[in-house]
């Protein structure tokens, strides 16, 4: 099943990453962590799906969506930042393996940070505090960091921002690699949750698995 989405507000988070939100279709249903294809009812866009994650939370009463663009890609993220209220799109059925087992951390890079957005907001909705969260959040540069203030603020979770390609006091500056984790996390016995560059993925899984982490303590997208 479809659902065609009209835009009600678009508005920047970062210098290349914008927030969006939808009225939301009554019989939509997902849960904090899942994702959707998404094509812009636009000529010669209606065939070109991306998939983007929910950053609303599945009670509220818009459809939210933080979506970061690539105008390099010449593609369907940079025609997203072009979109103006009243514009719209068209969304597949949720899908996703990602989501809430409990306290752990949270290992992100980039956009990938998107799929804990909503589920770190639900959990805070539930309980009231983070206690027991950790974020491990990685990009470029200070100003790419998305929603940073709003990671701060969230009481109880533990935040740790790293950077690539900028050195700024109070940020580790390097890619998350071995000695960074072993450096960082003190222990291998809780859940884990992943979600960034591919490589970066397949690097971090490998060796938290290499330290003990099981599968079923490993929270990514599947595949």
């Amino acid at each position: 099943m479809t659902y065609e989405l009209n835009l009600r507000l678009i508005e920047p988070v970062t210098h290349d990453t914008n927030r969006l939100q939808f009225d939301r279709p009554r019989n939509l249903d997902f849960r904090p962590g899942q994702a959707t294809e998404m094509a812009l009812l636009k000529e010669g866009w209606e065939d070109e799906k991306r998939p983007f994650t929910f950053t609303s939370l599945p009670d509220d009463d818009v459809l939210e969506f933080v979506i970061k663009s690539y105008p390099s890609h010449n593609g369907v993220t940079e025609q997203i930042a072009k979109l103006a209220p009243g514009d719209k799109v068209v969304i597949d059925e949720p899908w996703g393996a990602i989501e809430n087992k409990g306290p752990g951390t949270i290992i992100a890079g980039g956009a990938g940070i998107t799929p804990f957005i909503a589920i770190l907001r639900a959990q805070l909705a539930k309980t009231g505090t983070l206690e027991g969260f950790r974020l491990i959040f990685s990009n470029k540069c200070e100003r790419d960091i998305i929603l940073r203030d709003t990671f701060l603020a969230m009481p109880g979770l533990q935040t740790d921002f790293v950077l690539t390609e900028e050195q700024v006091p109070g940020r580790h500056y390097g890619k998350m690699d071995s000695d960074y984790l072993d450096r960082t996390l003190s222990r291998f016995d809780e859940i884990f949750y992943l979600c960034g560059p591919p490589e970066m993925e397949d690097d971090i899984a490998c060796h938290l698995s290499e330290r003990g982490v099981s599968a079923d303590r490993l929270v990514r997208e599947d595949g």
